[in-house]
């Protein structure tokens, strides 16, 4: 499937503020990037460089005054690459040493909080998969998803205590629940074909079997069309922009995806 992507940003300011923006979709096994091109009003120099995650950012000082900053990518993804079933849970002393970091908890995800629950919505189900798959449906049939319910950042015990939020609260909760029973998983960030309403998205992936796997629990299982933009412990690490001094909100924010013919 091949995907037309972009992502626009609008702000005014007031002062010269340094930004970082993190809008550049990953090119890797599951998706290749044929086309990618960024656009800044006014034309600023900007420095790129990766994260420890592979995240790709773009830093720059913006001016006072309108600011615009817009990045548009065509993506082939790969059809029916995220089949997770039957795979097993991988024993701590056979993970690869990279992975490790997703087992701890982090900022927005305390699952030092979660085992008895965890152990609870897993029980009777075999060891991987059907653990991630359990706690997904859990968080899918006890968490009410309502649109633009977390103007700011709130924690894995929040949202479960609270029972509602949005695609990256869902998130959250699972990443807390599947690491406190020592199954690694992480936070993605990026685009979905077709969601409603049209935004930029977040669900997790979980370390079973020999791969990263891919879970959504505000989306129908086996769903297609995810571009991933952002890997990290938590929203903190995959925000798509963070701005120092004076707090900033955009004037407009925009995100399109739409199905294109093959190039």
């Amino acid at each position: 499937m091949w995907l037309y992507t972009s992502c626009t940003f609008k702000f005014d300011i007031s002062e010269f503020t340094p930004f970082l923006f993190m809008l550049r979709p990953q090119n890797n096994s599951s998706q290749f990037i044929s086309l990618e091109k960024l656009q800044i009003k006014p034309n600023l120099e900007v420095n790129q460089f990766q994260d420890i995650y592979g995240n790709f950012y773009q830093r720059l000082i913006a001016p006072p005054g309108k600011f615009k900053i817009k990045c548009e990518t065509k993506v082939k993804i790969k059809n029916n690459s995220n089949n997770a079933i039957g795979k097993g849970f991988v024993e701590i002393d056979n993970l690869p040493n990279e992975v490790l970091l997703y087992l701890l908890p982090s900022r927005y995800c305390e699952s030092d909080c979660f085992n008895q629950m965890a152990i609870q919505i897993t029980q009777g189900f075999s060891l991987g998969y059907e653990q991630v798959f359990a706690i997904t449906n859990w968080i899918r049939n006890n968490i009410s998803f309502e649109n633009n319910s977390s103007d700011t950042q709130v924690t894995a015990i929040e949202i479960n205590n609270r029972k509602y939020g949005v695609c990256r609260d869902f998130a959250h909760l699972a990443i807390a629940l599947c690491r406190s029973i020592s199954i690694p998983s992480r936070i993605v960030v990026g685009y979905l074909y077709k969601l409603e309403p049209m935004d930029l998205h977040a669900w997790f992936e979980v370390y079973i079997g020999d791969d990263w796997y891919r879970f959504d629990a505000t989306q129908e299982p086996n769903k297609e069309g995810y571009i991933v933009v952002a890997y990290g412990r938590d929203a903190a690490d995959v925000a798509v922009y963070n701005q120092f001094g004076l707090t900033l909100f955009p004037k407009s924010q925009k995100v399109k995806v739409k199905k294109i013919n093959e190039i």
